[in-house]
């Protein structure tokens, strides 16, 4: 992954009794760099590893708790894709926007990632059985009720930070799914 490699700490070696979890991952996070979400099996997961399918399931009992682990992992990624850019653009305005155009540049290069984390229920799922908001979505109502003047819980916050998700999220998926260009310029100019 090109965005944000240091998020999950692993050199990328063969498994040799390390942290097998973490391996598992950053290995399936590879994976989907070749791939998709669909094609990614826990059998070829287990041999690029240099496991036992049977070592796979201790961590992971099914491709689902994989998924969501690696859709976890695509979301923390993400948020400090998108902090390092606001921090980099010096905050304010000017931070929130460049936090939209870490957005839509995080999708482009890592769609299925992406795609995994925003178009699978998943990890959408494992958030509601937790109880639990993503914390780019609070970052999200911060800078947007600061944009706004608002209280980051107030609806207008609210309103304002959809608008904003959705203004970039639409522009990603537009992107990734070849309706228009993936264009720096218009990124920029866009977000």
């Amino acid at each position: 992954m090109a965005d944000n490699a240091n998020s999950v700490n692993i050199e990328k070696k063969p498994y040799h009794h390390g942290d097998l979890r973490v391996a598992l991952i950053v290995e399936g996070l590879n994976m989907l760099d070749e791939g998709t979400a669909e094609s990614l099996s826990l059998r070829e997961l287990a041999r690029r590893v240099g496991v036992s399918a049977p070592s796979v399931y201790r961590h992971f009992p099914d491709k689902e708790a994989l998924m969501t682990a690696l859709a976890q992992e695509g979301l923390k990624r993400l948020g400090v894709s998108q902090h390092e850019a606001a921090e980099a653009a010096g905050g304010g305005k000017a931070g929130f926007a460049a936090t939209g155009r870490a957005y839509v540049r995080f999708a482009l290069a890592n769609p299925a990632l992406y795609r995994l984390i925003f178009t699978s229920p998943l990890i959408a799922a494992y958030r509601a059985s937790a109880g639990e908001r993503p914390e780019a979505f609070d970052f999200l109502l911060a800078n947007a009720g600061a944009q706004v003047g608002a209280d980051p819980e107030s609806q207008t916050a609210r309103v304002a930070a959809v608008e904003a998700w959705a203004l970039v999220h639409g522009l990603a998926m537009l992107m990734l799914d070849g309706q228009i260009p993936a264009d720096e310029a218009l990124i920029d100019a866009v977000c």
